[in-house]
């Protein structure tokens, strides 16, 4: 069949994001109809493992509590977010529940995902859900997230879900049938029907926030979403949420981007696009070389500042003399330990802090070298 993406109908394995304006109103509150449509979709793919990103919880909670528009101040937001959460869930349960399939909630946020732990739990969870027939729901936590673990928007999520549970292909579904080089509502604006490569978004003019005014994302969240995704070697379908059926049937609906990368390994894409770094630390030119170019640890004799307010176990940058961040990693000392440290050896801690400090900074298994 002509027009086909043999790489969608090859697919076993899909992560298919929605968004806030295409499941509720602009007054708020779910349009039921909109997520029966959906489902009605998702539920006919039997011998696929689908994993849904849905977006709608806060949206779906202005509505009940009163709210006209989205609330600016992040208390309001996790009261709507607590309310409409539960919402949501209960609608994707009634809706898939007419096809005999269950649905599980995952609500995650960065901590989850950057912290080596917590990260295996979400993998495991998600793996065992698909094992067992569920449709897993993930989303945003937003009734407890605040800006500091916060992913932001659910399309950065939805690429990093992808890459979590090794899927073969990511599906955007927004309020807009592709990507353009331009306003869609301007005269002459081209939707780009294949994306090879950074190269082809030269000169691409990116909105703000969907035109309902429920969501957070835009068209800069969803091409963030799709270089993520497609640098994590997996391929990208951007369309709107009525041609869902077409996209996961693999006709040539909205912007299909091409993968551009292989896999990456473990949590590392996490590291890199889903931490908040709490600080830095600033290295010399010899330990920049050794991180970037001989895949080493940062220790204790390379760095020659710190700044910020962090704990071990937490991501930090790792900078130039510049200011060029070069890598995220996970730090092993609190930042009020690290100016003990200096510009000092290992060996030369260890003789006189003791043998906990005979170790790296940042060890090479828990860093990331960032794109320039």
């Amino acid at each position: 069949m002509s027009g086909v993406r043999q790489d969608v109908v090859d697919a076993r394995r899909i992560v298919v994001k929605i968004g806030s304006s295409s499941l509720t109103t602009a007054a708020g509150g779910l349009d039921a109809d909109r997520v029966d449509a959906l489902v009605d979709v998702l539920a006919k793919h039997q011998d696929r493992e689908i994993v849904l990103v849905s977006s709608g919880a806060i949206a779906a909670g202005l509505a009940p509590l009163g709210l006209l528009r989205r609330p600016t101040d992040l208390a309001r937001q996790q009261a709507a977010a607590s309310v409409g959460q539960g919402l949501l869930l209960a609608r994707y349960t009634a809706s898939f529940a007419r096809y005999g399939r269950r649905v599980g909630q995952v609500l995650l946020t960065t901590y989850d995902t950057s912290h080596r732990v917590h990260f295996r739990n979400a993998r495991r969870t998600l793996e065992q859900l698909l094992a067992m027939g569920a449709v897993p729901v993930v989303n945003e936590n937003d009734a407890v997230a605040t800006d500091e673990i916060r992913f932001g928007d659910n399309d950065r999520l939805a690429a990093l879900v992808a890459h979590v549970v090794r899927a073969d292909l990511l599906v955007l579904l927004s309020d807009v049938d592709g990507l353009y080089d331009g306003d869609p509502r301007r005269p002459g604006a081209r939707k780009l029907a294949t994306v090879d490569g950074p190269e082809d978004l030269a000169g691409v003019e990116l909105g703000s926030a969907g035109r309902a005014g429920v969501g957070t994302g835009g068209m800069v969240t969803k091409v963030e979403a799709a270089r993520i995704a497609t640098g994590d070697g997996i391929p990208v379908v951007l369309t709107s949420a009525v041609h869902v059926a077409d996209a996961l049937a693999g006709r040539a609906t909205g912007t299909w981007f091409r993968a551009t990368g292989p896999r990456s390994a473990g949590r590392l894409l996490w590291l890199a696009h889903a931490s908040s770094p709490r600080g830095g630390v600033t290295l010399d030119a010899g330990a920049v070389r050794a991180i970037t170019e001989g895949g080493g640890s940062l220790l204790p004799a390379g760095i020659t500042a710190v700044d910020g307010d962090f704990t071990a176990g937490e991501p930090i940058e790792l900078r130039d003399e510049t200011g060029r961040t070069v890598a995220r990693g996970l730090v092993n000392f609190d930042a009020r330990e690290i100016p003990l440290l200096i510009g000092r050896s290992t060996r030369e801690l260890a003789r006189e802090l003791g043998p906990d400090y005979e170790r790296e900074v940042v060890h090479r298994d828990d860093l990331v070298l960032m794109r320039s």
